[in-house]
């Protein structure tokens, strides 16, 4: 078993395990950016996973996204992807679709005003992400993604995306 882990601060406060230290770290370091993260998308009106998605659209440009592929691609699974989809469509960003051959499968499209959202966004993101992480060194950020694969890589399936 893992020894009890002290805090550096000077609250000191006991961990039970380094294991819970490193969750509890990963956590705080979550929160930091996701903070930083809502600040610029709400410039946007905009949440995180909205954004996610229209990435996600765009990228597949000019195909469009079965609902279930979208779902699966995200970052953070969202537990309703009709409903996300319907506010995106209700601001025009979105387009669904059902194929003819298929009309049980709806796809997901970006619209041109969606599009124009996105590269709206762009440099504002970039400013996001370089206020995030742009103290790291190249070689910190290579090793920091190694890291986190490494954490993830036991609880995630193959099947989960591009960040298994």
């Amino acid at each position: 078993m893992e020894s009890t882990v002290k805090a550096a601060d000077a609250s000191a406060i006991p961990f039970d395990s380094l294991s819970q230290k490193v969750f509890l770290d990963l956590w705080k370091t979550y929160d930091i950016l996701r903070g930083i993260e809502n600040e610029c998308l709400a410039d946007f009106g905009i949440s995180a996973q909205q954004y996610n998605v229209l990435r996600i659209l765009e990228s597949n440009l000019p195909a469009p996204v079965p609902t279930m592929e979208l779902s699966r691609q995200m970052i953070s699974k969202a537990p309703d992807i009709t409903r996300m989809l319907d506010r995106l469509e209700s601001r025009k960003w979105v387009r669904r679709t059902r194929p003819r051959a298929n009309r049980r499968i709806v796809e997901a499209s970006i619209t041109p005003q969606g599009l124009k959202l996105v590269n709206e966004m762009h440099d504002a993101i970039l400013q996001m992400h370089q206020r995030q992480v742009g103290h790291l060194k190249k070689r910190e950020k290579e090793q920091l993604i190694d890291l986190l694969k490494m954490v993830r890589k036991p609880h995630r399936s193959a099947s989960e995306g591009w960040l298994s």
